[in-house]
């Protein structure tokens, strides 16, 4: 069984629970999701199958979108309402206009430190397993986009936001500095993953809706998960030599003004999806087969 299942992931599971269940469902060993969502969270979570956990990392690189409440004058270890309260302040009065002035600028691209407690190793060790022994260490500020931030409402001490942004981009963190700008701290209270890349909330299924029976109807082909990717159609003579890892030039692929380093859906004449694909100095060859 080939192809994607786009799971709306309720609050109280881990995502390891839900690639469990979908394992028994569906009867499929091969079973990967496609980025954790932390138990307090809801929202998309693409679980994929069979040949589809070979473009998880494809998947990972579509943008994010959340909509996340943080609330301001508390703060936690944790970031969200998992951790311990170490931290609360009185909030002053703040207007509208400093809200949506600090929200802008976090729009652009912006150095983030992750949070200590993220499955993010250091040293071999996952971070909350260091935070959960009381030892905190230095985290290198990576790098992420934030491409929007929408205020849905501000009625404090909550603030909801919008958030559309790169992988890697930790919601939890963004809330927390966004409450240090205000110069009153703030935590997470609820996030929702309304979106990641062509998956969303709309084409979703809920676990608890999901049965043997009706597996099918929700099974989203590898073809229209990587549609962001635009598509080029192979010369049929050229066919063997690419599923053999050989680069091939131009002139074997039908489509015009092939952009370097840049990926493509590769089709044969026969429309069958080979794989995905770029164009290096060598000529154009496939990455990732899936033929």
């Amino acid at each position: 069984m080939d192809g994607i299942i786009n799971i709306f992931k309720p609050k109280g599971i881990s995502s390891f629970q839900v690639v469990r269940a979908v394992r028994f469902i569906s009867g499929e060993k091969k079973v990967g999701h496609t980025g954790t969502l932390d138990p307090l969270a809801s929202g998309v979570l693409p679980i994929c199958l069979g040949k589809g956990t070979k473009i998880i990392e494809y998947i990972m690189e579509n943008q994010k979108v959340y909509k996340a409440t943080l609330k301001l004058g508390e703060e936690t270890d944790t970031y969200d309402l998992e951790g311990n309260v170490i931290c609360t302040k009185e909030v002053g009065e703040i207007p509208l206009s400093e809200v949506k002035k600090v929200l802008q600028s976090y729009i652009g691209e912006i150095m983030q430190v992750p949070p200590m407690y993220s499955a993010l190793k250091v040293d071999g060790k996952r971070l909350y397993e260091l935070a959960r022994k009381g030892i905190e260490v230095e985290r290198e500020a990576r790098k992420i986009i934030i491409y929007n931030i929408e205020l849905l409402e501000y009625s404090k001490p909550f603030i909801t936001i919008r958030v559309t942004c790169s992988k890697g981009t930790y919601i939890r963190s963004l809330c927390k500095d966004i409450g240090d700008s205000l110069k009153c701290g703030a935590v997470m209270t609820e996030l929702v993953r309304e979106g990641s890349g062509v998956f969303n909330s709309e084409n979703s299924v809920e676990l608890d809706s999901l049965t043997k029976e009706n597996f099918n109807d929700y099974l989203i082909s590898l073809e229209d998960a990587l549609k962001s990717y635009e598509k080029i159609l192979v010369n049929e003579k050229f066919f063997k030599l690419l599923l053999n890892g050989v680069s091939i030039k131009d002139k074997a692929i039908f489509n015009d003004n092939i952009d370097y380093e840049k990926l493509y859906r590769v089709y044969s004449e026969k429309d069958e999806l080979l794989g995905l694909g770029e164009k290096t100095s060598n000529g154009f060859k496939i990455i990732k087969l899936l033929f």
